[in-house]
């Protein structure tokens, strides 16, 4: 993967920034985008390893003005982008009786709208590097979260948006997702208590949370397996199986 270049939405922390580190160790450059937090303390660290090849770009992905320049002056640090991770995520419940039209927007342009934009902004050069796009939905897609009803909805809208940006952008650019289990919580307690957590992890078959390094390893496989397209790889330890 030398001289191969990845940006990687969401990547200063939690799972994008394992996914960093470890397209970064195949030899990747990496841009990483982020929002609010700092990629300074991640850029030094990978920096440190192979000089100048880790870069941060900072760009709010509910502004369609900021996905253009983020496609834009991602291309131009380095001159080439070979492989996209759409892995920026909104996550909180909405209850029925509490949902407005701002966190619609919010969750539906994160997690729905920038991938499609920043994909299609980012779609000439792809193919002109046969590269490689994958994006992060999840298992609730398929079985939904209790008051998680507009997120729920904005991955669904993002599966089937790697199966349609499967067959548009073929043969030149392969579009897959990765659908994870239980690997992070989510970053306020009060989201899942404790009780919570034990009944979901009870109903996954292998009885154990998974690792970032399970969903990095994944997306590096997507990214350089060559005759894989518009499927949606679940890291769940079999949860879809279970009842």
């Amino acid at each position: 993967m030398k001289d191969k270049v990845v940006l990687i939405t969401g990547g200063a922390k939690r799972v994008g920034a394992e996914v960093v580190r470890h397209l970064h160790a195949l030899g990747y450059r990496v841009v990483v985008h982020t929002r609010h937090s700092s990629a300074e303390p991640l850029l030094n660290e990978l920096n440190a390893k192979r000089k100048d090849s880790a870069v941060s770009l900072q760009a709010d992905l509910s502004d369609m003005k900021a996905i253009e320049r983020l496609a834009q002056d991602a291309l131009k640090i380095f001159g080439r982008i070979d492989a996209l991770v759409n892995n920026a995520s909104s996550f909180y419940p909405t209850p029925v009786g509490k949902i407005d039209e701002a966190v619609w927007d919010d969750l539906m342009n994160i997690n729905a709208k920038a991938p499609l934009f920043l994909t299609q902004a980012l779609a000439g050069e792809l193919k002109k590097n046969q590269g490689a796009v994958v994006n992060m939905v999840d298992i609730h897609v398929e079985r939904p979260l209790k008051d998680f009803h507009v997120y729920s909805m904005s991955k669904a809208a993002l599966e089937m948006l790697t199966k349609t940006l499967a067959r548009a952008l073929a043969p030149d650019v392969r579009v897959n997702a990765v659908a994870p289990g239980i690997i992070l919580w989510g970053e306020s307690e009060k989201d899942f208590s404790e009780e919570k957590k034990a009944q979901m992890i009870k109903r996954v078959p292998l009885q154990r949370q998974g690792e970032a390094k399970d969903i990095a390893e994944t997306i590096a496989f997507l990214l350089q397996q060559k005759y894989i397209n518009g499927q949606i790889i679940a890291v769940d330890g079999g949860r879809r199986l279970a009842v």
